[in-house]
């Protein structure tokens, strides 16, 4: 995982969906935040909450998907666009309704059949015009591939109702307002008004058209009584903080500053130029940010992470420890955080912090199996301390996690020739070894 400023991470997710490459972010604050929000939900769906993920894809398109398993992948621009922490729940609801439906694996096996007859179709329209018929044959191939598509939406179409009424007995049995799932059709109601979709074309969309959606849902979702329920002021004053300063990651910094200009002094208008002044390379403002946010709320974790992210980015780790240490004792050694606090340990280039960046780090991964920056700073410890064998195994874990099985493979390989047989981290590189060489064989076999 790369550290590119801040508390938020960016990682690289492969295949989650077709045909690209996703970018994931990772940042404590907006992780606690949106599986808080999610967990009403995920309780009523009567699914475990720790084995449903939240993730945040780096993407500004408004969207959000599942792509198997339990995992709701939801995109930066989705966050963007939204008005309220309520709106986000409704869209969750939704995407839970399609991770109990199990929608995934059926949307593949449709697609294989839609591909078989585009082929047919393929076959069917080559053959007509090798033998002159070159209208006719592409008359063919035309509505070989609109059968195929038709086909597929139509199912796609069936999927994303069923979801829908998922999402509205989620919503009403957890006692969240629905209010927020109509606000959101709308906008996507009029930005299918601003791109001029048809509205009578249903046919050729993979989802209902928004207007569809919230005359089907509007009864069920309005009956319930949590509909005029108040707002959840923490959730949505917690929500405010994230979106901005999602959008101090993401946007061109000269539009987060229109949208936060100097005269705001709110603390979403502080997070967000904190950030989007780091990103473009001025330290001494977001460093003038973050103390603003630290004066506020002196004890509050997550300013002190950004406060002590911007010190350690700026050169100076050994002041960074102070508002690191604390912010990762307030929230119980989250590992997001207690990975900068090692970073930051491992940055003074003191021994004597050594011992305490081990300490760290180690609960990190423990708590943690997706963060391979936290393996990465691990391995340096290791390498400083001259254990050649756990920095091979740090290094095999952190190759794992970033999808490099060669690099995996041989740091697994050389793991295990320095460690003891049978003990723990033996076995463990014993078992990344296993798993790197068949996906090695599996990448030479797609090569062919």
């Amino acid at each position: 995982m790369k550290r590119l400023f801040p508390v938020i991470a960016l990682v690289t997710l492969l295949a989650a969906q077709p045909a690209a490459a996703q970018s994931i972010l990772r940042d404590a604050e907006t992780e606690a935040l949106l599986n808080d929000m999610a967990r009403p939900m995920i309780e009523a769906a009567d699914l475990n909450p720790r084995n449903v993920r939240m993730v945040l894809i780096n993407d500004g398109s408004i969207n959000a998907f599942v792509a198997g398993g339990q995992a709701v992948y939801i995109h930066s621009g989705l966050i963007n666009a939204a008005d309220s922490a309520n709106e986000v729940q409704g869209v969750i609801a939704h995407e839970l309704g399609h991770v109990t439906g199990g929608h995934v694996p059926l949307q593949g096996q449709m697609m294989k059949e839609a591909m078989g007859m585009t082929i047919l179709s393929l076959v069917l329209g080559v053959a007509a015009i090798a033998v002159g018929a070159g209208e006719a044959g592409a008359g063919i191939l035309a509505a070989g591939q609109q059968a195929a598509m038709g086909s597929f939406l139509a199912f796609s179409r069936g999927q994303e109702s069923a979801a829908d009424a998922a999402g509205v007995r989620y919503l009403n049995t957890a006692k969240v307002s629905g209010r927020g799932m109509l606000d959101f059709f709308k906008k996507l109601q009029n930005q299918e008004f601003r791109l001029a979709i048809p509205q009578n074309n249903g046919y050729q969309r993979t989802h209902p058209l928004s207007g569809e959606r919230i005359a089907n849902l509007t009864g069920d979702l309005s009956v319930a009584p949590a509909f005029n329920a108040p707002v959840d002021a923490d959730m949505q004053s917690r929500f405010k903080r994230v979106q901005a300063k999602l959008r101090g990651y993401v946007n061109d910094a000269p539009a987060t500053l229109r949208s936060y200009p100097a005269t705001d002094n709110s603390i979403p208008a502080h997070y967000a130029r904190a950030y989007a002044f780091h990103r473009t390379g001025y330290p001494a403002k977001a460093a003038a940010e973050a103390a603003a946010l630290v004066q506020y709320a002196p004890h509050d974790p997550y300013f002190l992470e950004l406060q002590g992210q911007i010190l350690l980015e700026s050169g100076k780790p050994v002041e960074a420890l102070a508002p690191l240490r604390e912010a990762t004792t307030k929230t119980r050694f989250q590992p997001l955080i207690a990975t900068t606090f090692g970073h930051a340990l491992i940055a003074t280039e003191d021994p004597k912090h050594l011992a305490e960046a081990e300490q760290v780090l180690r609960q990190a991964v423990a708590r943690d199996d997706r963060n391979p920056f936290a393996w990465y700073q691990l391995g340096v410890v290791y390498e400083r301390k001259g254990d050649g064998p756990r920095t091979a195994l740090a290094a095999a874990e952190q190759a794992s996690l970033s999808n490099e099985p060669m690099r995996a493979l041989v740091s697994a390989r050389a793991a295990m020739a320095g460690l003891p047989p049978g003990t723990p981290d033996y076995i463990r590189a014993q078992d990344i070894q296993m798993t790197a060489e068949f996906a090695v064989k599996d990448q030479k076999g797609r090569r062919r």
